[in-house]
């Protein structure tokens, strides 16, 4: 599962003493990118823990990575590519003797930057 594709860009009211109409500018401002969070089926495969591991040692591990959108037939579709990404938040799995649902695993990525690619 997948979720958090989304940007946002701050909007900035801006006038000059010299404009002669009485309204505002609209000037484009920051652009923000909400944390893609990624949820899974728990494995044994360590490889995200290992990274979020890295993050809560100090260590600066930023990676580029993308979200790839795929048809029936496994060939891509779309491609969201984000960049100087880490781990933000790890999730593990909720345990209930109660039930036999799936252990699922979820992170939240923050990065700087988001694009739509082919």
């Amino acid at each position: 599962e997948c979720g958090g594709l989304s940007a946002n860009t701050d909007s900035v009211d801006y006038r000059e003493g010299t404009d002669k109409h009485l309204s505002m500018r609209k000037l484009t401002g920051l652009r923000k990118f909400a944390p893609i969070t990624l949820k899974r089926g728990y494995t044994a495969d360590r490889d995200l823990w290992n990274w979020y591991k890295n993050v809560l040692n100090g260590v600066t591990d930023r990676r580029n990575g993308a979200i790839v959108l795929r048809d029936e037939e496994q060939k891509p579709v779309l491609r969201w590519n984000f960049f100087d990404g880490w781990i933000c938040k790890w999730e593990g799995p909720a345990m209930n003797a109660t039930s036999n649902d799936v252990a699922i695993e979820s992170i939240e990525i923050c990065h700087e930057r988001l694009e739509l690619g082919g």
